[in-house]
């Protein structure tokens, strides 16, 4: 008879090295009655297979904020828990076989230096002197990483666990957690079965979903969404190499293959392109340190490219051969944080093979987030309330898993897209775009078109770090906005409506703009943290005296609404998804108002319909709202229409506008002419680490109103000064693109990178914007500095303002 207590103040479901990380930092923060149950033994599930590569390179700053952690954490392990990690600082070699792979790993190596990640780019020969048995035929250049290593999975887990164990945590293996006990938004307590036939109920405060492959079932159990679904993974491991030596990690992802030395054998693993789905019909019971089905076939293709790229591999004897599930998510980053619709559910999954070089940030993370109640910084990227609902069909899960595999070595171009699971969440207006030649992309599942092919042109995207071969027809839709009339659907974003007798004071509560405004006004807001920084960027418009229409991007839809319900109190309001329920077509440029006009019997004119205010009105022979704001800095309206009646104005609109030049636009235009204008994208140049302040949008806070989420920060940071600013960057040379992580150059020093990236068409030159340190300084000091981008090892001069640089005055808008 196992001997589990029957309360605690957090319960952590899986045994696998992120729960044993999670444990590990909990209790480092000084927590008690921390247990964590795992349904066989310690690192069963994928820990135990996993090939045990840690490197501290991620595609975000803080992604690699948190891979830095791991890797210097797992160097210390072995002192504090007296059990060997296998830790060592190895290196890691990536190289390139084409100039496009070539560009992106200089451009990796480039943000790598912005992160304060030691890196050096390579040529061919120093990367034969540093893995001499590496075939360099086809090789064009390499990166080479010193401070990257390689450690023995099950051991850090295990060392993990020890060590919170030492601090009291109570871990229990052989025990099976079969149900959990809900309350309304709460968790109360979780049902367990143990090996021995023993069962019970622990109550508690809250859970941690760890369960790796089995976290989609206990996040069921939980009434919580984890998708993620497990594929077959594959390495094999030679027989002892004489004279091997020792190795840095090696990765040829042009051949989807990692290589690693291990005690005298190499180890060669693979990412191919399309992956094999495994456990549809569920994980068996028994599972534990399993082997999947040897499938060689499935390998063999890597494995002759290994065989040449490795020569020693045609003369050494395979003395492993192993296939085992890992899980993986649909967008390839991984699950953290507070789970929607649920107030003490918190979950740890969904790795995808990055498992252990992650671990140890990602339980850092969570643990302090737990602990203060707040994200300890911007976790965007793998925050769990990104996940939509649908997302967590098994069918989906399938089609996607088979992509995102492959995806970890695929090349990491701009604007790809998925090629699997689409076509799930159509516009209204989705017909009619792909009749006029729309190239669609997937984001959150929508269908959304991204630019317009003309006739005869192929309708497909064809990937580069160069000019894109639609990069003429974005230009073309740039210019219709800026000199004549385009539409676009904007139908994708989220809209909620919220309503009832309080939700006045409740927006006022949580926004920083003051929502004490007129019926029919538009009002650009944010939602703030307690430290000023910006959780929700949106407009919000008063529909009627109780009710008001919030509008939010498509990927923050549910985390803002989620945001809204936990902060509600006692205030009587109704918050309703209402997305689906109107399609938005944004008719902009200077001709819209003529357009308007000719499809309208209302006035558009500054005096009936100013900038800021929404009206409904007629259009064709239906009725919409027309919303007077702007994502692209000019004259225009979004109109919102029933879906039932979206068609029909789409094709009135459409016919009238023939008479005026009318183009049809795609959200790649959207980017560049907003960037332009230097509107904040939330995500990139704005997140919950950025203080409204220091991100130039002081002008949408009014602490004058009273009390509100974020106010006597702001208060703070106007006394104290800001630390940093926004700035505007243009580069003076026309050719160089740029996209986001770009490292800003002060008088030849690092001190940034762009947080967002595009061309500006209109200006003729790739625009960036990204913070710049000014403690203490003016602003016309900041502005007397010169300035260079790094563009993949390059130094381009670039041009900054804080001003933007299309129609600083904002009278275009307005006109």
């Amino acid at each position: 008879m196992v001997n589990i207590q029957n309360k605690a103040r957090v319960v952590i479901i899986g045994g696998g090295i992120i729960g044993c990380s999670v444990a590990y930092h909990l209790t480092r923060l000084g927590w008690k009655d921390v247990v964590l149950l795992e349904r066989k033994q310690l690192t069963s599930g994928t820990t135990w297979h996993a090939a045990g590569l840690i490197a501290q390179l991620r595609a975000t700053a803080n992604m690699t904020r948190l891979a830095k952690y791991s890797q210097e954490l797992y160097g210390t392990l072995e002192e504090e828990t007296g059990l060997s990690t296998g830790f060592k600082r190895v290196g890691a070699i990536t190289v390139a076989l084409t100039e496009d792979r070539k560009e992106e790993i200089f451009r990796q190596a480039a943000m790598a230096r912005a992160f304060g990640v030691e890196i050096e780019e390579i040529s061919p020969a120093e990367v034969g002197e540093r893995y001499p048995h590496v075939n360099l035929d086809g090789v064009k250049a390499g990166v080479y990483l010193p401070k990257d290593g390689q450690g023995d999975p099950g051991n850090i887990a295990l060392s993990l666990a020890r060590g919170a164990q030492q601090r009291g945590a109570k871990i229990h293996s052989q025990v099976k957690v079969t149900g959990v006990s809900r309350r309304g938004s709460r968790v109360t307590g979780v049902q367990w079965h143990a090996q021995d036939g023993d069962t019970g109920e622990i109550a508690c405060d809250m859970i941690v979903n760890c369960a790796g492959m089995w976290a989609r079932d206990v996040g069921k159990m939980a009434g919580v969404n984890v998708p993620l679904h497990a594929c077959e993974h594959y390495y094999i491991v030679t027989d002892n190499v004489p004279d091997l030596g020792h190795l840095p990690v090696l990765r040829v992802p042009d051949e989807y293959a990692y290589y690693k030395e291990d005690a005298g054998k190499i180890l060669l693993g693979m990412f191919e392109p399309k992956a094999k789905p495994w456990g549809m019909d569920g994980i068996p019971d028994s599972f534990e340190f399993d082997q999947l089905p040897e499938d060689f076939d499935h390998f063999e293709p890597i494995l002759e490219k290994a065989i040449n790229r490795m020569p020693l591999l045609a003369k050494t004897g395979i003395h492993t051969f192993f296939n085992g599930p890992e899980s993986f998510t649909p967008d390839d980053a991984y699950h953290l944080g507070l789970a929607p619709g649920m107030d003490n559910v918190w979950v740890a999954a969904g790795f995808n093979s990055v498992g252990i070089q992650s671990a140890g940030g990602a339980g850092m993370a969570l643990a302090q987030w737990m602990e203060d109640g707040a994200r300890p910084f911007d976790l965007g990227d793998v925050d769990i309330a990104r996940m939509q609902p649908f997302q967590g069909n098994k069918t989906y899960l399938y089609h996607r898993s088979t992509e995102t595999l492959g995806l970890l070595y695929a090349d990491h171009y701009p604007f790809r897209q998925m090629a699997t699971a689409r076509g799930i969440r159509r516009s209204p207006f989705h017909a009619h775009l792909d009749a006029q030649g729309a190239v669609f992309g997937e984001f959150s599942g929508w269908e959304r078109a991204n630019w317009f092919a003309d006739p005869g042109q192929d309708r497909e995207y064809r990937y580069s770090w160069k000019r894109p071969n639609w990069f003429g027809n974005a230009a073309a839709e740039h210019g219709a906005i800026r000199t004549g009339v385009g539409m676009y659907d904007m139908s994708s974003f989220g809209k909620l409506r919220v309503e009832g007798p309080d939700t006045q004071a409740f927006l006022n509560s949580i926004c920083g703009a003051d929502m004490s405004v007129a019926i029919g006004k538009i009002v650009y807001t944010q939602f703030l943290n307690p430290r000023g920084g910006i959780e929700a960027d949106l407009t919000i418009t008063r529909l009627t005296e109780t009710a008001y229409l919030v509008v939010t991007p498509a990927a923050t839809r549910l985390a803002d609404e989620v945001w809204m319900r936990r902060h509600v109190g006692d205030h009587m309001v109704v918050i309703t998804d209402v997305t689906a329920g109107e399609g938005v077509l944004a008719v902009m440029g200077p001709k819209s108002r003529d357009l308007l006009k000719a499809v309208s019997p209302d006035d558009f004119s500054n005096q009936a319909h100013p900038f800021g205010t929404a009206r409904e009105i007629e259009i064709g022979m239906g009725l919409a709202r027309a919303h007077r704001v702007s994502y692209v800095g000019e004259l225009g309206w979004e109109i919102y229409v029933s879906t039932d009646m979206a068609a029909h104005v789409f094709e009135a609109l459409w016919n009238a506008g023939q008479d005026f030049g009318l183009k049809l636009c795609g959200l790649h235009m959207m980017d560049s002419c907003r960037i332009e204008k230097g509107f904040r994208h939330f995500g990139h140049d704005i997140t919950c680490e950025d203080h409204v302040l220091e991100a130039g949008l002081g002008f949408a806070v009014k602490t004058e109103k009273g009390d509100f989420i974020g106010r006597d920060a702001v208060l703070r940071k106007r006394e104290s000064g800001l630390a940093r600013r926004m700035l505007q960057f243009r580069l003076t040379d026309p050719e160089p693109l740029l996209f986001h992580n770009e490292p800003i150059l002060r008088d030849g020093k690092i001190v940034g990178h762009l947080s967002s990236g595009a061309y500006g068409h209109h200006i003729g030159g790739a625009i960036g914007l990204g913070y710049v340190p000014c403690v203490g300084e003016a602003a016309k000091d900041l502005l007397a500095s010169s300035y260079e981008i790094d563009v993949a090892g390059t130094r381009v001069a670039a041009q900054a303002s804080m001003r933007p640089f299309y129609d600083p005055e904002g009278t275009r808008l307005r006109s």
